[in-house]
């Protein structure tokens, strides 16, 4: 199977130059559909795989997301390490609109424990998630990022909350006064159910906006449509930059995040639940 490079972004992240041999792939998952089909083809010289996070047309509400499928889709299409391109609000002063922040840490503030894991249904498994994103990966895109040009910050912590709906100016504020650097509605489940699959992860936060806890900052819709076409210029250079920095064989730690992970007794795994997990187990088995 080829070792394909995902992106998951936006929906204009497809039209990439140099993106050729295109083609839309419709994957079936036990977890229900994807966000939409993937499109597939070479870049930059690397076979990848695009899937538009929210579906073309941006049809899908942040917490109606399909982590699982998702993940999945990018799993049984060979894909080994996703870039995850996402619009995100400021939380501290020092990170300016259409700033890019490569996060290292997650702040869990969802409902969505359930859409954010593989495993149950008679298997347990509990990966590592001390350090959510890729160390490698994260490093090639801040790098990167910076030779394209754009402010980028090394490290930071996403607060992932539930929307649709922006925060209070209570939450806004707590979050600035504890310290996070951005939030965003859609990266946690991406990146721990990326580790269950073994696939390396790291986010490419791009910030469209203070939230709200900068009083003489208001954020509106207008506000953040237009930092979202600034920065899709800025993603798109980025993402295909970075694609040729990354290894051609998948053996970084985020690789083999399940070897250790698994509780069960293969004795004991149920038949349908390995034919559910068949991309992610396949080694195991």
């Amino acid at each position: 199977m080829k070792h394909r490079i995902g992106i998951i972004g936006g929906t204009g992240l497809y039209n990439l130059e140099g993106f050729t041999g295109q083609k839309w792939v419709k994957v079936k998952t036990p977890f229900g559909p994807p966000s939409d089909d993937l499109l597939t083809g070479r870049l930059a010289g690397r076979d990848v795989a695009f899937l538009a996070r929210h579906g073309r047309g941006h049809r899908i509400l942040p917490s109606e997301l399909n982590h699982r499928a998702n993940i999945w889709a990018m799993k049984e299409l060979g894909v080994q390490w996703i870039l995850s391109v996402s619009a995100v609000g400021s939380l501290q002063e020092k990170y300016k609109p259409c700033d890019v922040v490569l996060i290292d840490q997650f702040l869990d503030r969802t409902k969505q424990s359930l859409n954010h894991t593989f495993f149950g249904r008679g298997i347990v498994a509990h990966v590592s998630f001390a350090q959510p994103v890729c160390g490698h990966l994260r490093k090639i895109l801040l790098q990167t990022a910076r030779e394209c040009g754009a402010t980028a910050h090394d490290g930071g912590t996403y607060v992932c909350m539930e929307g649709p709906a922006f925060s209070t100016r209570a939450e806004s504020l707590t979050n600035h006064g504890a310290g996070y650097d951005v939030i965003g509605m859609t990266n946690l489940g991406e990146a721990k159910c990326a580790r269950e699959a073994e696939i390396s992860y790291a986010t490419l936060a791009m910030a469209t906006d203070y939230d709200c806890w900068k009083e003489e900052e208001h954020v509106t819709l207008e506000m953040i449509i237009a930092n979202l076409h600034r920065n899709a210029d800025m993603g798109r250079k980025i993402v295909v930059a970075a694609i040729s920095k990354i290894p051609v064989e998948p053996n970084w730690p985020a690789h083999s995040a399940l070897k250790h992970a698994i509780m069960t007794d293969k004795k004991f795994w149920p038949k349908k639940t390995v034919g559910e997990l068949k991309p992610l187990l396949a080694k195991y088995t």
